[in-house]
């Protein structure tokens, strides 16, 4: 079936402050196509508006099957800068995701194969169902990984785990993606979405300059030598109070709060 040039490759919905977007192509186990990336690329680099947190989501079995080897092989060319500008169109929008305005909660279930699992390493907090398993199977395919995962996936698996897994294809569980830190949180089959849901409503609820600097700051700062660190995280520091509004409020908050616990352990009025 040829899909419909006018059909959307994402499903969007706004709802209190998030919006969720659902990789709609199921029939495809949401293969990324040059569309799917170009709405992805259009909405995480345009105006955020009222959005505060993104939860991102597959529509049917799976998250992301990766690249869409289809479309793939029917552009296929000889010219290799053809095959690198791909490349780094993933690269700006797996980092408009990473480093943009907004903390984008995943919710992976399923397939999250090659370029799936590279779109899920660009987000903040992940959260898998018991379904979900991981796969990098780019060394049975013979092309090699092109939308940052060489980079992302590494700092969160190791280097030698990624090797292992691209060289043989193994797959991990979800469990085994918990203990390993692709997931964040673990919870059964069908209830992704929901504690997605839960958890984007807490983040909505920190002061936006907060989740920006923390989005921004902290695998940036991460990455730096100690004294850069410690000079730019004294930078971000400042910045971001004097950004904060009500920050001076929360804080008095979370200290009545304390008061009020000490006082009355049992939270009675």
């Amino acid at each position: 079936m040829t899909p419909n040039d006018n059909e959307k490759m994402l499903e969007i919905r706004h709802e209190d402050g998030i919006a969720f977007i659902g990789l709609n192509r199921p029939a495809k186990r949401n293969a990324v196509n040059d569309a799917l990336l170009a709405e992805l690329g259009d909405f995480f680099t345009g105006d955020a508006g009222d959005t505060r947190v993104v939860v991102l989501h597959g529509l049917g079995e799976h998250f992301c099957a990766g690249l869409d080897l289809h479309e793939l092989m029917a552009k296929r060319s000889p010219d290799i800068m053809v095959g690198m500008r791909r490349s780094r169109r993933w690269h700006q929008v797996f980092d408009a995701i990473q480093f943009g305005e907004l903390p984008v909660v995943s919710v992976l279930k399923g397939g999250v194969i090659g370029g799936g699992l590279e779109l899920a390493a660009a987000t903040h907090v992940r959260v898998s169902e018991a379904s979900t398993f991981y796969q990098l199977p780019e060394g049975q395919r013979g092309i090699f990984l092109g939308g940052g995962g060489s980079v992302r996936i590494p700092r969160i698996l190791g280097s030698g785990r990624v090797v292992e897994m691209m060289l043989t294809g193994h797959a991990l569980t979800a469990q085994e993606g918990q203990s390993l830190g692709l997931s964040h949180y673990m919870v059964p089959e069908g209830e992704g979405l929901a504690k997605a849901t839960e958890l984007a409503k807490s983040i909505a609820s920190n002061a936006p300059a907060t989740n920006y600097a923390i989005v921004n700051g902290i695998s940036r700062i991460g990455e730096m030598g100690m004294g850069e660190g410690f000079f730019t995280e004294t930078m971000v520091t400042v910045m971001t109070k004097a950004a904060g509004i009500g920050s001076a409020q929360r804080i008095n908050d979370f200290f009545e709060g304390r008061r009020k616990q000490r006082e009355d352990p049992s939270g009675n009025t």
